[in-house]
């Protein structure tokens, strides 16, 4: 199997390419598109991961179907039969990872729960004593489990690298007190939800972050979510506060490219053969952990 990096669909409007997603206006809706691409310390990587995409968008579909009496989102449907005609030609890049969605006025901040000490609230927490502005009681490690799961909003970077930590306070500045107040209710209402149910499963959803936005006067949830790109998933077994834990994500990737000594500049390494294939291997675990189900790639 190879991985798709690029889609092509002909005459359909291209709106952008991220990281992960291509966008592509389908009338008054939005075509989102997971391809296999990766990246890693803000570069998108030479090599894809067979079939990412498609996990990536089978794991947003199942929890927004969970989700689902919590918030309402953007979903239509990711049946290729139900999208407009003029895609119908371009299954083969579709089959699987694309989802036809409705058209939102975006929020300019991501959501971010977290309910463990993990990654940019780790340093926050080591330079400050605080994350974002919240305090948190002295002592903890890295990897430590928070009193409570703490909401730590950011603003989203224009050039799609770094996004950047603020307080609720200055969210409020940004969004106004209404809005900032009723996406820190979901973002944690989410959260909560969707780390129990993780944890019937023995894994542990670190931290996680959302992306909603606003359809008329209602609130969505959009994008993708609670996926192994935009959530820290541990091993429940092997949890233990003091360092690295054992995740569902690209942590083979990361540890690849710091072994190389690669500089963090363009162009991007490629990956080799079981770098590929144990990251796809860790994706394929989570979707099949979280969802009870199998996927065919």
């Amino acid at each position: 199997m190879n991985a798709l990096l690029k889609t092509n669909l002909g005459d359909t409007p291209l709106l952008g390419r991220g990281k992960v997603r291509d966008l592509y206006a389908a009338g008054d809706a939005l075509l989102l598109v997971a391809t296999d691409r990766i990246s890693a310390f803000d570069h998108v990587l030479a090599t894809g991961i067979p079939g990412k995409g498609k996990i990536l968008t089978q794991i947003s579909l199942f929890w927004f179907d969970l989700l689902k009496e919590i918030t309402p989102n953007h979903l239509i449907t990711a049946e290729v039969s139900e999208f407009p005609a003029a895609l119908h030609p371009f299954a083969d890049q579709l089959e699987g990872r694309s989802m036809l969605v409705k058209r939102a006025e975006m929020f300019p901040v991501e959501c971010v729960a977290r309910g463990y000490l993990a990654g940019s609230g780790w340093k926050d927490y080591k330079a400050t004593g605080a994350v974002c502005g919240i305090p948190i009681p002295a002592d903890l490690k890295d990897g430590s489990r928070l009193p409570e799961p703490i909401y730590t909003p950011a603003t989203k970077s224009a050039s799609g690298t770094h996004d950047e930590n603020i307080s609720f306070v200055e969210s409020e500045k940004i969004l106004g007190p209404a809005d900032a107040a009723e996406l820190r209710r979901l973002t944690l209402a989410i959260y909560n939800r969707a780390a129990a149910h993780a944890e019937k499963h023995g894994i542990i959803l670190a931290d996680t972050k959302f992306e909603f936005g606003r359809i008329g006067n209602e609130i969505i949830l959009a994008d993708e979510v609670l996926t192994p790109d935009s959530s820290r998933f541990w091993e429940r077994s092997e949890w233990k506060p003091g360092g690295a834990q054992a995740s569902f994500d690209k942590q083979f990737v990361r540890d690849y490219l710091e072994s190389i000594h690669w500089n963090k500049q363009a162009p991007a390494p490629g990956l080799p053969d079981d770098v590929v294939q144990r990251t796809q291997a860790k994706y394929l675990e989570a979707y099949r952990r979280l969802t009870g189900r199998d996927l065919c790639l």
